[in-house]
């Protein structure tokens, strides 16, 4: 790891824009995100080069600041290089200006991306490889959909997974050409949010499901916006995961009183005890999950790939939704509200196996590692 973390050079030119920024402008994002000095065209012979032929994802920048004397390359061009002295600088950056290989590396570690370069993701202690191409214009559809997906961090839930990533992508591309932020973004779902839980509240379940569906997919854009145009802040993590633990309760108490207005009332005992169980589960699965990643400095649904697969359905508020959807095919939201009360308690029932398990198999001396490192 070096003294100080190097000032990044931007070399060579290239007017081609990604999600309505220059490389200037993405790069200088990128930089002010790591706490890395941002110096344009300036700085001592030490560098951190970026070409700016090339675009790749942000944990590439981090990493490469880190690693005095690694360079990336993609077809033998230096894509980013940390040099160490001016005679180094001269010749990558000649490289790089002249978008050719860089020939004889001398005492450089060069890693060619195509070799399928990876680097570890401390946060979520699994390998990957980000994403670096060419950015021309007939390959900033490719590189968008790249940048997009390489968002797509972690496990997550089935809709998120496999129903919204086509569709948010049209809405991020969207959202970004227009100039809308994620927190305005953010702001558009969470009044969705609102009228699906008066919906809800009222009876009129398919309207408050078709809010909802625009809300949860926004719930995904405004995230893979703030991500893909580098514009993460601390209030508007807090803002959007503030509305996701919030809402879901308010939901599902809407639902149950709404089912009086639809025609299929539950007797008001059931009704709170089904609030009861499905709000107190949730409260406790999500404890659960903070006691694993305090003990093991992981989420609990990258330990092993069983872990993963349940996240898919575990009982969050998109699959959730899922069964509540499948019983209004039926006519019978009252049904779905009993089927969601009593998948909640399952799901905290699996996640209570999931931590014995994990503590019973490191007090046998087995390191708790991700399946996926």
């Amino acid at each position: 790891m070096p003294d100080t973390i190097p000032t990044i050079v931007l070399v060579g030119e290239n007017d081609t824009q990604i999600w309505g920024m220059s490389i200037d402008e993405r790069t200088r994002r990128m930089a002010a995100a790591a706490k890395i000095p941002f110096g344009g065209a300036e700085g001592g012979a030490a560098a951190l080069l970026v070409n700016r032929a090339f675009v790749f994802d942000p944990p590439w920048l981090a990493y490469h600041a880190q690693a005095p004397g690694a360079v990336l390359t993609i077809a033998g061009v230096p894509v980013i290089a940390h040099v160490r002295d001016a005679a180094e600088r001269a010749r990558v950056a000649a490289a790089m200006a002249e978008r050719r290989p860089l020939g004889d590396p001398g005492a450089l570690l060069v890693t060619a991306y195509e070799d399928g370069a990876t680097i570890v993701n401390e946060a979520l202690r699994k390998r990957e490889r980000p994403f670096a191409m060419p950015l021309r214009p007939d390959t900033v559809k490719a590189a968008e959909r790249a940048s997009y997906f390489g968002a797509y961090k972690g496990v997550t839930d089935l809709l998120t997974k496999y129903l919204w990533p086509e569709w948010a992508l049209l809405l991020t591309r969207l959202a970004a050409r227009i100039g809308m932020t994620p927190n305005q973004v953010t702001m558009l779902g969470a009044a969705l949010c609102v009228v699906a839980t008066f919906a809800f509240w009222r009876g009129h379940y398919w309207l408050g499901m078709a809010m909802g569906l625009v809300f949860m997919v926004l719930d995904t854009v405004d995230g893979k916006l703030a991500r893909c145009t580098i514009t993460s802040s601390w209030w508007g993590n807090v803002f959007d995961h503030g509305i996701d633990l919030v809402h879901p309760p308010f939901w599902w108490w809407a639902w149950g009183v709404g089912l009086t207005a639809y025609g299929r009332p539950i007797a008001q005992g059931t009704l709170w005890t089904l609030l009861a169980v499905i709000i107190g589960c949730y409260v406790l699965q999500r404890l659960v999950e903070g006691a694993f990643l305090r003990l093991y400095g992981m989420h609990i649904h990258v330990w092993r790939k069983f872990d993963s697969d349940f996240r898919l359905i575990t009982a969050r508020r998109n699959p959730n939704m899922v069964i509540l959807f499948a019983s209004m095919l039926f006519g019978r939201p009252d049904t779905g509200l009993i089927a969601v009360a009593w998948w909640t308690a399952i799901s905290l029932v699996v996640h209570l196996v999931q931590l014995v398990q994990a503590m019973l198999a490191h007090a046998r001396g087995r390191e708790i590692r991700s399946w996926l490192a």
